[in-house]
């Protein structure tokens, strides 16, 4: 064998089995029983003290805690029916063969290979949660494992619940049977697939021009950034690849794009907005807003016109996707069920994403909301720890004293100060009191109330975005990371109705843009400070922060090189 070979038998045996190895050159270093029996203890004390970390989901939120995690003091289980992580941003594009569907998904154990925190992974999906005797209930996917039925029982010391949302379908009659959703890098591919399956039975010479003209209608359902992405892929694939290869019946195609709101694209800017309308109308998209899908059957889509007096119209499609918006997983709602959240849409947790009811188990991304907890509720306990003396009035050095934590602990205070434009607190207290000294203001009880009165309005919920659920699971690893280091020394606000601090920060969503790609090589952004951006410039702009945000440099160069084959190729229209 040769000294290379060893060598690397030798270090892929130490990589896999540090602990025994560490063992090993200790008692080869040093000599002597007691030595070794040290090295045995401390081993297995290391194991034992460990806490069982159990996390469900590889999605966005699930991966970014995974990746963030580097404390040793933790041994993790993940629990996913998939075994990699998808950038879903790019599941449109995927559609039309602009990107291949394997250079935007990462295996996990990629991803968790190269980290020093010891990871386990299973191919399953979680059925049940009993979080009173902290234990999570799993069966391996029927459709992966080759049929296996599995099941088993996993302990845990924290549970981490990253597993997402699955496509609402609001009851509508007809749409899991007859509609295309664009959830999963496999409706992605399937979708792909149904596009070409319908212009290759269209071209066709035994079928009619008015079944062709049915099966090139591709209708999609809901106007947000996911439908108005996918329409705009595919008039671009149509237009720019399939009528070289099918000049025949390139004059029947049909996109159409249905939306139940006024507008499309409604949590944009306005002027976003009016431009993407503009832009599908130039290019022939039929929009029609004000259109409420009420049935899907096999070659109609039936919609009450909400503009016009709630008339049904049916319309014939070849191919229908639906994307509007997202519903609870059904083992989430018996979850929700046990601990008393049955009437909510999603898991409800606090400010540190731990769910309410549940001191061990944390949920982030789109399968849980942050309940932000309002001012007026606590409003009594802020004056009493703001009043040191005892008596009974507030000066603005007294509240200022403590504005800091307030604005950590509820801060619609901060962004209701922000929007009045107010410097600070004296200002709001200012215009509570009246036309007084700032330095001489003092509020009772009332009047603090009457001052803080309006701030909840500014209370806002978190989208269900990408963005949000990875810069959740980056806050709670950093958590996880210094626990017992703010268990001693807490870094959180103070705690009003109670003694001390929270240990960690509340956290904070910062809002770093959207992007809405139009088409045609055109992209509208909007951006933090009301910066709005619509051309080819944002997308440029669209590409390399996409391609920058990818999850390895192996994705990130499949990626790049699948646009710079399109740019010289254009897409593939195969159906593989």
């Amino acid at each position: 064998m040769s000294s290379f070979a060893f060598s690397e038998r030798l270090s892929r045996t130490f990589r896999d089995n540090r602990r025994t190895a560490t063992l090993v050159l200790l008692c080869t270093a040093v000599s002597g029983g007691g030595y070794l029996a040290y090295g045995q203890l401390a081993a297995s004390e290391a194991v034992t003290d460990r806490k069982k970390v159990v996390v469900l989901g590889t999605g966005w939120a699930a991966t970014s805690f995974m990746k963030n995690l580097n404390s040793l003091k933790y041994e993790v289980q993940v629990v996913s029916p998939r075994n990699y992580f998808a950038f879903t941003p790019l599941l449109p594009s995927v559609t039309c063969g602009t990107v291949e569907a394997r250079s935007i998904v990462e295996p996990v154990r990629n991803i968790f290979r190269k980290k020093k925190v010891d990871v386990q992974f299973s191919e399953a999906e979680c059925f049940k949660i009993d979080a009173e005797n902290k234990k999570v209930y799993c069966r391996s996917n029927a459709n992966n494992n080759l049929d296996g039925k599995e099941e088993f029982v996993v302990d845990y010391d924290y549970l981490i619940i990253g597993v997402g949302a699955q496509v609402n379908t609001f009851n509508t009659p007809g749409v899991v049977e007859n509609c295309h959703f664009l959830k999963e890098v496999e409706d992605a591919q399937k979708i792909r697939r149904t596009v070409i399956d319908c212009f290759e039975r269209a071209n066709l010479p035994d079928v009619s021009e008015e079944e062709k003209k049915r099966i090139l209608h591709f209708a999609i359902v809901g106007g947000g950034p996911t439908g108005v992405e996918f329409a705009a892929s595919l008039h671009d694939f149509v237009n720019e690849d399939l009528v070289h290869l099918y000049p025949g019946i390139k004059d029947l195609v049909k996109i159409t794009l249905l939306e139940a709101g006024n507008h499309l694209l409604s949590m944009f800017d306005k002027r976003i907005t009016a431009f993407a309308e503009d832009k599908f109308q130039r290019d022939g998209i039929d929009v029609k807003t004000g259109s409420m899908v009420v049935k899907v059957d096999e070659k109609e889509i039936s919609t009450k016109e909400l503009n016009n007096g709630g008339k049904i119209t049916a319309i014939p499609y070849g191919m229908a996707v639906w994307s509007t918006g997202i519903g609870t997983r059904p083992f989430i709602k018996d979850f929700m069920s046990q601990i008393g959240q049955a009437s909510r849409r999603a898991l409800a947790t606090d400010e540190w994403l731990r769910v309410e009811g549940c001191n061990n188990v944390y949920a982030l991304g789109d399968c849980a909301t942050i309940n932000q907890r309002k001012v007026m509720e606590d409003i009594e306990a802020i004056f009493k720890k703001a009043d040191k003396g005892n008596s009974g009035t507030l000066t603005v050095k007294e509240f200022q004293a403590v504005m800091d934590d307030i604005c950590q602990r509820y801060p619609q205070v901060e962004l209701y100060l922000k929007n009045k434009q107010m410097r600070n607190i004296a200002d709001l207290l200012k215009e509570a009191k009246g036309d007084v000294q700032k330095g001489s203001i003092e509020l009772n009880i009332e009047e603090l109330k009457a001052a803080l009165s309006k701030v909840d309005s500014q209370m806002k919920f978190l989208p269900a975005t990408a963005q949000v659920a990875s810069q959740q699971g980056t806050y709670l690893a950093k958590c996880f990371n210094r626990m017992e280091e703010c268990e001693e020394k807490p870094e959180g606000p103070l705690r009003f109705r109670g003694e001390g601090r929270h240990r960690f920060k509340p956290f904070r969503y910062k809002h770093l843009g959207q992007f809405a790609p139009l088409g045609g090589e055109q992209t509208a952004a909007q951006l933090p400070g009301d910066w709005v951006s619509i051309g080819h410039s944002s997308q440029w702009l669209w590409y390399s922060v996409y391609a920058s945000k990818q999850v390895s440099w192996r994705t990130r160069a499949l990626v790049v090189t699948d646009w710079t084959r399109r740019f010289i190729f254009g897409r593939d229209s195969s159906r593989i």
